[in-house]
């Protein structure tokens, strides 16, 4: 009766036919989509092209070290500034000029230097005194006492007018700020004088610290009424990055004492995430059921607390009024002391324990086969063991594929030449932001409009062809990395199902089971499924392609009045998501399907879906039951390593208390922990709900194909025999 009620109609195909010849996964098979083979290996060469391009034009000193006013890097090794990797800005105070937002440049002077100054001093004080020769190491090299006035140094910035204590953050000096009982202080000052003799707040430089350390980050190019709004939108986004800086410095030593203990936490994560898959085969039916009726107690008890309020209730005055008369209120308890309320939530809990209950006597069988079949997947792990170890394997690979495209994205991020722009000493020059050659500045009339203007580096950038379109080859980048990501889950995703396809159809357990299953699943699926995999994976990576883009407009129209098109977008990104979710569905069984019958993709995701429909609620049952039971194996693991390193951390074991390393937050190695932990599992759970889908699949085909006879013996377990009342024929002995 069940298999009639999973096969309605030959609407979604019909059942497959026996095939005498069939002994689990098919070794004479045939190359298949080799189009899209030939266009994946077209554009991995033309990846590699790609980054050899961006490896040509691009320089990732210009990311890696920061650059001085001059153009030149800080710290590179065989420069001038091999031993100078720290950047000085001679007036930090010039940094807190909305200008920094639209030049990329904070409007000084910018210097490298070896170490960050440790005292205050102005240029008026040191000049000429002892502390000249401690002064001069900021000043611009091979300036000499005496060939210019004070003021001359000043406004052409041959020294800065002061420095202040300051410590190195992102490679830049920045004031040395430490709060003391509430109040802002740089060495325990609040006020300091700058080198015009001026007064200043220590408040003035946490300002300049601010706006130059966010000056590279934004471009503005329209500067008339945007003045107010960029001064708003610092204050608005820029965190206060100088006081973060200790907290980072501390959480950096936490992870430096207590790495180790990190490490045995995950190990612990590991062994424990391995022998609950082994042992599923023995408690996947206990956690089940316990669970089925745990919800069905919590369920029953929450009607019975409802009938004692609504009981109750309902001889107090003023408790019978209805919910409409009262109205809408914003303070919910109003509600809760209304018998009708209790009612209400009566009879919502009755009408769910109905359901339940009504599932659980219509779905019984399904739901016993669900728990077969997770059982018979920790069975068919523990006999092809090599399984585990193939994660690693994916790990590796996407490693790889992560790392070639981030280095392609930082040597395109810094392709380009040095764009020097005019810096005025105020306001009123007219070549001010020009763009300027510094080996021929002084020679220019711009020194003689604009006393005190330099030709200082603003930013990389260039007018080539290759410079126009780095937009696009930025967008080559993320889809060719998005489709190399997706073929190698899809590649690990045909292996396992091979895998696991080779237990399944082993007749006699594990004596059929053949040599080395995984190696010959992932030599078949290298060698004949490439362009399958690869088709199945340029699909995926064009919908993430799309997703991508409708969250870059998303963001963009975050600010938009424009209720209609942002409405419409919110639509798109909901339908792209069900979009990406369902090819990813139809992904993994068509994988299967390839890894078990060596056909294209196509035919095989007709086949695997046409064969969930023909089944459509045992997959629904088997479905939610497994990830219901992964997820709580995964909350399992991840929790009880969290609960072990809590106490342990926070010293509450007496045993080893001894050996707990010293923390400034104990919850720095506690949450590393915690989330390692449920990456790990997670990782562990995924190749065992692979193994149950593909299990699933095989059990499917096997139900349809086979009768028990001799000649079409069930390949299926015992117990699932038994639960649909099925059983293979023995062949009569000959005498």
């Amino acid at each position: 009766m069940a298999r009639k009620t999973d096969i309605p109609s030959s609407y979604y195909g019909e059942p497959r036919k026996f095939d005498p010849n069939f002994r689990g996964p098919v070794h004479n098979r045939s190359c298949t989509d080799v189009v899209c083979c030939v266009i994946f290996i077209i554009v991995i060469l033309g990846y590699i092209a790609l980054g050899t391009v961006a490896w040509i034009h691009g320089d990732p000193r210009k990311v890696v070290y920061p650059t001085d006013s001059h153009g030149q890097f800080c710290g590179q090794q065989n420069s001038p500034n091999a031993n100078k990797a720290i950047l000085f800005y001679f007036n930090m105070l010039k940094c807190a000029n909305p200008a920094v937002l639209i030049n990329l440049q904070c409007p000084t002077t910018q210097l490298c230097v070896s170490k960050c100054p440790d005292r205050f001093a102005t240029l008026l004080d040191a000049w000429n005194t002892k502390n000249w020769e401690y002064y001069k190491k900021y000043c611009k090299p091979g300036f000499e006492i005496g060939s210019k006035t004070v003021a001359e140094v000043i406004r052409d910035e041959d020294c800065p007018s002061m420095i202040v204590p300051s410590r190195p953050f992102l490679q830049r000096c920045f004031p040395d700020f430490i709060t003391r009982n509430g109040i802002l202080t740089v060495a325990n000052q609040t006020i300091f004088t700058d080198g015009d003799n001026n007064k200043r707040s220590v408040s003035d430089l946490k300002d300049a610290a601010k706006a130059a350390n966010s000056a590279p980050r934004e471009l503005w190019t329209d500067v008339k009424g945007q003045v107010t709004a960029v001064q708003r939108g610092v204050e608005r986004t820029i965190t206060n990055l100088l006081n973060a800086k200790e907290v980072g410095m501390k959480i950096f030593e936490d992870y430096a004492n207590s790495w180790d203990w990190i490490l045995i936490g995950l190990v612990i994560t590991m062994v424990v995430s391995l022998v609950f898959i082994l042992l599923l085969r023995f408690t996947a039916g206990v956690l089940l059921w316990l669970i089925v009726f745990g919800v069905i107690t919590a369920v029953a008890f929450g009607i019975w607390h409802c009938y004692w309020e609504y009981v109750t209730l309902s001889g107090k005055p003023g408790a019978n009024v209805t919910i409409s008369d009262i109205g809408f209120h914003t303070d919910f308890s109003i509600y809760l002391q209304l018998s009708q309320t209790w009612l209400i939530f009566m009879i919502s809990l009755s009408v769910i324990e109905t359901i339940i209950v009504i599932m659980l006597i219509f779905l019984r069988t399904r739901l016993r086969i669900a728990i077969a079949l997770l059982k018979e997947g920790s069975r068919a792990i523990s006999y092809i063991m090599s399984t585990l170890f193939y994660p690693i394997i994916t790990f590796f690979l996407l490693a790889v594929c992560i790392a070639y495209w981030a280095v392609i994205a930082v040597f395109l991020a810094s392709s380009g030449n040095a764009v020097y722009k005019v810096t005025p000493a105020d306001d009123k020059c007219m070549y001010s932001n020009i763009t300027c050659n510094p080996k021929t500045f002084r020679q220019t009339n711009i020194t003689k409009v604009c006393p005190g203007s330099q030709c200082m580096f603003a930013f990389y950038g260039g007018e080539s062809v290759y410079h126009r379109y780095i937009l696009v080859l930025h967008l080559c980048n993320l889809f060719a990395f998005l489709w190399l990501v997706n073929f190698t889950i899809a590649l690990g995703q045909c292996t396992l199902a091979g895998a696991f396809a080779s237990y399944y159809w082993a007749l006699k357990k594990p004596g059929d089971i053949p040599a080395c299953p995984l190696y010959s699943a992932f030599s078949r699926a290298i060698r004949y499924h490439t362009g399958s995999l690869a088709f199945g994976s340029l699909i995926l990576a064009v919908v993430q392609m799309i997703r991508i883009v409708l969250e870059y407009l998303d963001q963009k129209l975050k600010g938009s009045q424009n209720g209609c098109a942002r409405f419409l977008l919110c639509c798109l990104k909901c339908c792209f998501w069900c979009l990406e979710h369902f090819i990813k569905f139809i992904n993994r069984n068509a994988y299967i399907m390839i890894a078990i019958y060596g056909k294209n993709f196509c035919t095989s995701s007709k086949d695997a879906f046409f064969l969930l429909m023909r089944n459509v609620i045992r997959v629904a049952v088997l479905d939610k039951v497994t990830d219901f039971l992964l997820f709580l194996g995964k909350l399992l693991i991840s929790g009880s390593v969290g609960v072990l390193a809590f106490f342990f951390f926070t010293r509450k074991i007496p045993v080893i208390q001894a050996e707990v390393p010293s923390l400034n937050y104990y919850w720095v190695p506690l949450l590393t922990v915690i989330f390692g932990s449920y990456m790990i599992a997670h990782g562990f759970f995924n190749l065992y709900a692979m193994c149950v889908d593909t299990l699933f699949l095989c059990f499917l085909w096997d139900l349809e194909v086979n009768d028990g006879s001799p000649q079409k013996p069930f390949y299926m377990n015992r117990n699932l025999r038994s639960i649909l009342d099925k059983r293979n024929v023995q062949r009569p002995s000959r005498r």
